[in-house]
């Protein structure tokens, strides 16, 4: 059974509609809708003590751009507002690109080095089968990284 990367984490609360485009006040990328439990899950204490938890936020995915989330009024938080180092946004080795079962930059390699090919994609795919992943409250883009896995996993062979 192949993983939809579409479903992977499903939850029963209804997905992020998008009805007005906002880009990033910072860098002018075009933003991704992202749902408020991320955020919640996500954001450093001082920094989720100004969010409202009713605002329209979305994603800044430049990885050139410090910001991570953003609002159509002026509301914003950088990378140092997480708890985590954000995917692509850090090339920091260790920081995670699947966020629930730690797979990070340093530990791909070396098993796609060890072997000439990873077995991430594999057990990732086991453990959402399984139903065991949080990508909507561990991954700061609220969504299953398998793809973000996929296209690492890429670069690194070169194909």
């Amino acid at each position: 059974m192949e993983v939809v990367v579409e479903d992977c984490c499903a939850t029963k609360n209804s997905p992020v509609t998008v009805d007005t485009e906002i880009n990033c006040p910072q860098c002018g990328h075009k933003g991704k809708g992202i749902k408020i439990i991320t955020m919640k899950s996500l954001l450093l204490p001082e920094a989720l003590a100004t969010l409202e938890a009713d605002g329209d936020y979305r994603m800044c995915s430049n990885p050139e751009c410090q910001v991570v989330y953003f609002n159509g009024k002026g509301g914003m938080y950088r990378t140092q507002d997480l708890k985590v180092p954000v995917f692509p946004k850090s090339d920091d080795p260790d920081c995670p690109i699947c966020y629930c079962f730690g797979w990070t930059r340093r530990k791909l390699k070396a098993d796609h080095d060890q072997v000439g090919q990873s077995t991430a994609v594999h057990e990732i795919s086991e453990h959402i089968k399984a139903g065991r992943c949080g990508c909507e409250v561990n991954n700061p883009e609220g969504s299953c990284c398998l793809g973000n896995v996929k296209k690492y996993l890429t670069s690194l062979s070169g194909t």
